[in-house]
């Protein structure tokens, strides 16, 4: 049991935000849970919560003062809040790419920016970017969403090795399939264009988009993901730097760094095991 913290989690209002929110109050902890509009969030005496879109700097940064303000500190930032993107990249608008860069990739940077000062003169801190095992791989007509997660990825990596020296912790989460609304009504879509109608029946058995909305594509659930994320960043000892979230997740990884290993192979000059 880790001493009660401070945890400012993005991306609150549901799914593994509002599953990470309820865990962490559970453990003891004090939360400010940031949403973009309405919510259905409990009422709790340890619980904040404050509106915010995390694409606007300015708003971050004063969010995260007020935070501060109010409750003396930030020990945990987590950066949760995203959508998805379906959608061959031929058919991204400029509206498309840059709402999801600018929530996905630019909306956990300027967080980061905002909570880095204050958990230096802290004396430490742990920062959670919420990624994704496509962060590794990719997928046809998850491109630009896949992208926003290797650049999350790649910031956050460089940021570790910057931060380590001041006692912040870095952890990059990567689960596999969540039993979220990730895929459902969260989902956004590029408006299609016929040439690509065969490979959306062969990935998702129709052509229709937005696709119907259907039964839970199963995954593992947001409780079970929140509670080994709670693990990591009670665990000091543990280095890791990626965390895998789900059965299924370390398979995919293994795939995805496979076929990556034997493109680089097709250069003779690539050293082999």
């Amino acid at each position: 049991m880790t001493s009660p913290q401070t945890w400012f989690i993005t991306g609150g209002s549901r799914g593994l935000g509002r599953a990470l929110t309820t865990a962490a109050l559970d453990a003891g902890h004090a939360v400010v849970a940031t949403v973009r509009g309405d919510h259905a969030l409990p009422d709790h005496e340890r619980l904040t919560v404050m509106t915010l879109d995390v694409r606007d700097r300015n708003a971050a940064h004063e969010t995260v003062q007020r935070a501060t303000d109010l409750l003396g500190g930030i020990d945990v930032l987590v950066n949760n809040a995203g959508h998805g993107m379906i959608g061959a990249l031929e058919e991204a608008s400029e509206e498309d790419a840059r709402a999801i860069v600018d929530t996905n990739l630019l909306g956990p940077l300027w967080l980061s920016q905002a909570v880095i000062p204050i958990m230096r003169r802290q004396g430490g801190g742990h920062i959670v970017q919420i990624s994704t095992v496509g962060a590794v791989g990719t997928m046809p007509m998850l491109g630009l969403y896949n992208s926003t997660k290797w650049g999350l990825e790649a910031f956050s990596e460089a940021m570790a090795a910057e931060v380590e020296r001041f006692g912040i912790r870095v952890s990059l989460i990567e689960p596999g399939a969540l039993d979220t609304e990730w895929a459902g009504a969260s989902m956004r879509f590029s408006s299609p264009l016929d040439a690509y109608d065969a490979q959306r029946i062969e990935m998702f058995g129709t052509t229709e988009v937005p696709w119907p909305a259907g039964e839970s594509s199963g995954g593992t659930t947001p409780e079970d993901a929140a509670r080994v994320i709670l693990a990591r960043v009670a665990a000091a000892d543990d280095p890791r730097l990626r965390v895998l979230v789900g059965d299924d997740a370390p398979a995919q990884v293994a795939a995805a760094l496979e076929l990556r290993q034997k493109d680089y192979a097709l250069d003779p000059r690539f050293p082999t095991a």
